[in-house]
C-alpha cells in the first residue's frame, strides 16, 4: 500500500497530577517492604474504569502520581503515552522533543555505564520496539539528548525519526532507551503502544475491531510512597559497589493503562486485547478466573500461523500477546485477569494477594450486547517453518551473571563483554543466521534483538552445568569448552503461542536455546527497503531493564 508520509511531534513531559505531592527532589525517608505492601493494599481494587489511551494517527484520516509522560502538549500528555496508529506501507515521521526537568524524579546510580550530560537535564531517546527501520531512527543508547537538544550523545543525529512501517500489521511499543537510564525512565512513565494496521488484511481476518472491541492493555507493576510518589530502592544490593542499582525491580501494585487494578465493562461477545508487558522485570502468567481460554492470534509484532487456544499465557518483559476473549461463552458476571508467575522468574516468590490480580471484566446484561459479526479464522498468517540451514552463519551467545563475595549480583555480561567493547556480531544484511544462546544464570532472560525477527526452534538442557560454567568463566569459548557434549539433556516444548516470528524470546536458565534470526523482511525474505548498514548500528540485550542497564547489552552492526 502506498500513502503519504505522516508526521507527528511527540514530546517528553513531566506531569504532576496528584494534589499535595511535592516536586522537590529530596530523598524520602526509608520505607520497608511491609510498608510498601500496606500502601498498595490501601488501594481499592476494581474502582477505576480501564482507560482507553488517546490515539495519534500517522496517516491521513485517581491514584495519580508524578510521572514522565509522552504527549503533543502538557495538557495531552498521558501515561502510558498515546497509542500511535500507523498504516502498513505508509512511512511515519515522528519528531521527539525533550521537555523533562533538570533532575530526575527517581534516584540514579552513577557507577553503572550511564548517559551523563555535563550541563544537567534528563537524557532520553526513543526506541520503537519491534520496528524495522534505519539505525538512525532506532533510538541507540548513545543517541540520547537533553532538553531542547542542549546536549546530545555521541550517536545522536537528528530529532525526527522515520518509521517505514514495512512489516505486517501487528503490535509494537515505544519506550526510552538512554544508556543506563532505561529502567528509571520507563519506571517514570516513558512508554506507549504503537500499532501497524493493514486494512486489506484486517478486513480479511475479520477479528474484533473498533475502539470498543479492540483494546490495548499496557501492564506494569509499581510501588508507591504514601504521598503517591513512585517508589524505587535507593540502596543497592552491593552498596559499596553500586550505591543504588539492584538486579530487578518489582512493584506491589499492578497497573493497566495507567490505573491500578482497573475494571472494564464488556458485552457478551468477542473482544480483542493487545496485551503488552511493559514491566521492568516482572513476568506475567495470565489466566482468567473462570477457567476460560484465551484465543491467541499474535505474539509480539507477528500474527501466529493459526489461532491457539490456551488457558494461560506467559509473557516476559517486552513480550506482547494478541488475544481474543469470547465473553459470550461464560455465565460468569465478573472475571478477573490473574497472574501466577513467580518473581524473579522462574524460581522466585509466588505472587501474593496483590500482584496475583491484574484487572476485572464485568459482564453487561445480555440485552446490552450488540450483534457480533467478527470471527477467528482457522488460518491467520502461514509462514515457512524455520529450520537450521547448514549454509547459515552460526553464533554462540552466552549470558553471564557476576556476583560479589556476598553472593549478590554486581553486573551481567553477554559473551563476557561490556557494551563499550568492540562489536563482534556483524551479520550481513538480508541473511538468516542461527544463534545458540546459552544461559549460565539462574534467571530467565528475555532476549531482544533490534531490527531482526527471530524464533526459538529448540530449547535443550545443559548437562554438567557447573563444570561447563567453570570452563566458560575461564575460557569464554563455547567450542573450546566442548559445548556439544554438554547440550544433551532434556528438551522443552516451545509453547504453540510462541511459534511465530518474534522480537523478544525467553532464554531458559541452564539451557541452550537455538534461534533462527532473520535480518530481512520476514514475509518474503527480501532485503530491507533502506540501508541497514548505515548509521551507528543496532543493539541486542536482555529486556529485564535492570540487567540491560548494567551491561547485559551488546552492539550489533550489519554489513553489506
Amino acid at each position: 500500500m502506498e500513502g503519504t508520509l505522516g508526521t507527528i511531534i511527540l514530546i517528553f513531559f513531566v506531569i504532576l497530577t496528584c494534589s499535595g505531592v511535592s516536586n522537590a527532589q529530596e530523598a524520602p525517608p526509608p520505607i520497608s517492604e511491609s510498608q510498601l505492601h500496606k500502601i498498595a493494599s490501601s488501594l481499592e481494587m476494581y474502582v477505576d474504569e480501564l482507560p482507553q489511551m488517546p490515539k495519534l494517527y500517522g496517516y491521513s484520516i485517581n491514584n495519580a502520581t508524578t510521572v514522565f509522560a509522552f504527549g503533543t502538549s502538557p495538557a495531552a500528555a498521558t501515561f502510558p503515552g498515546p497509542t500511535i496508529e500507523a498504516m502498513h506501507g505508509v512511512p511515519l515521521s515522528v519528531t521527539w522533543e525533550n521537555h523533562l526537568p533538570e533532575t530526575h524524579i527517581l534516584p540514579l546510580d552513577p557507577t553503572i555505564p550511564v548517559a551523563t550530560p555535563k550541563h544537567g537535564g534528563v537524557p532520553t531517546v526513543v526506541h520503537l520496539h519491534g520496528g524495522i527501520h534505519p539505525s538512525t531512527s532506532d533510538g541507540h543508547p548513545y543517541a540520547w539528548f537533553t532538553k531542547d537538544y542542549r546536549e546530545t550523545g555521541p550517536n545522536w543525529t537528528h530529532p525526527t525519526y522515520t518509521y517505514p512501517n514495512v512489516q505486517h500489521s501487528g503490535n509494537l511499543w515505544y519506550h526510552d532507551h538512554a544508556l543506563g537510564l532505561t529502567r528509571v525512565n520507563l519506571l517514570a512513565g516513558l512508554l506507549g503502544a504503537y500499532v501497524i494496521r493493514d486494512p486489506a488484511l484486517d478486513s480479511k481476518l475479520n477479528l474484533p475491531s473498533g475502539p470498543e472491541y479492540d483494546r490495548h492493555l499496557v501492564v506494569v507493576d509499581r510501588s508507591f510512597y504514601n504521598d503517591g510518589w513512585i517508589f524505587i530502592n535507593r540502596t543497592g544490593d552491593n552498596p559499596t559497589i553500586h550505591p543504588q542499582w539492584q538486579p530487578e525491580y518489582f512493584g506491589d501494585a499492578i497497573i493497566v493503562n495507567g490505573k491500578a487494578w482497573p475494571y472494564l465493562k464488556v458485552s457478551k461477545r468477542k473482544y480483542r486485547f493487545r496485551i503488552i508487558n511493559s514491566s521492568n522485570a516482572r513476568f506475567f502468567r495470565f489466566a482468567l478466573s473462570n477457567g476460560q481460554s484465551f484465543i491467541q492470534v499474535g505474539s509480539d509484532a507477528s500474527y501466529l500461523p493459526a489461532p491457539v487456544e490456551t488457558k494461560n499465557i506467559l509473557l516476559a518483559p517486552a513480550e506482547i500477546a494478541d488475544v481474543v476473549i469470547d465473553f459470550s461463552k461464560t455465565k460468569s458476571k465478573e472475571i478477573v485477569l490473574t497472574n501466577s508467575a513467580p518473581y524473579p522468574f522462574p524460581s522466585g516468590s509466588t505472587p501474593d494477594s496483590l500482584n496475583s490480580k491484574v484487572m476485572k471484566f464485568i459482564l453487561k446484561p445480555e440485552a446490552q450486547s450488540p450483534p457480533d459479526y467478527s470471527q477467528v479464522p482457522s488460518v491467520l498468517m502461514p509462514y515457512t517453518t524455520p529450520t537450521i540451514v547448514k549454509a547459515a552463519r552460526t553464533r554462540y551467545i552466552v549470558l553471564y551473571e557476576y556476583d560479589s563475595a556476598t553472593g549478590n549480583p554486581t553486573h551481567l555480561f553477554i559473551n563476557g563483554k561490556q557494551f563499550a567493547d568492540p562489536v563482534t556480531e556483524t551479520p550481513k544484511s538480508g541473511t538468516t543466521e542461527i544463534w545458540y544462546v546459552i544461559n549460565l544464570t539462574n534467571d530467565n532472560h528475555p532476549l531482544h534483538i533490534h531490527l531482526a525477527t527471530f524464533q526459538a526452534i529448540r530449547v535443550q538442557e545443559i548437562k554438567n552445568l557447573s563444570a561447563f560454567t567453570s570452563c566458560m568463566t575461564s575460557k569464554n569459548d563455547a567450542l573450546a569448552c566442548n559445548i556439544t557434549s554438554h547440550v544433551v539433556g532434556k528438551t522443552l516444548e516451545i509453547p504453540a503461542y510462541e511459534k511465530t516470528w518474534k522480537n523478544t524470546v525467553k532464554m531458559v536458565p541452564g539451557y541452550q536455546t537455538t534461534i533462527v534470526v532473520q535480518f530481512n523482511l520476514v514475509d518474503n525474505h527480501s532485503p530491507y527497503p533502506f540501508d541497514a548498514t548505515a548509521g551507528p548500528g543496532y543493539v541486542y540485550h536482555c529486556h529485564i531493564l535492570d540487567h540491560e542497564d548494567n551491561e547485559m547489552i551488546r552492539p550489533l552492526k550489519l554489513v553489506a
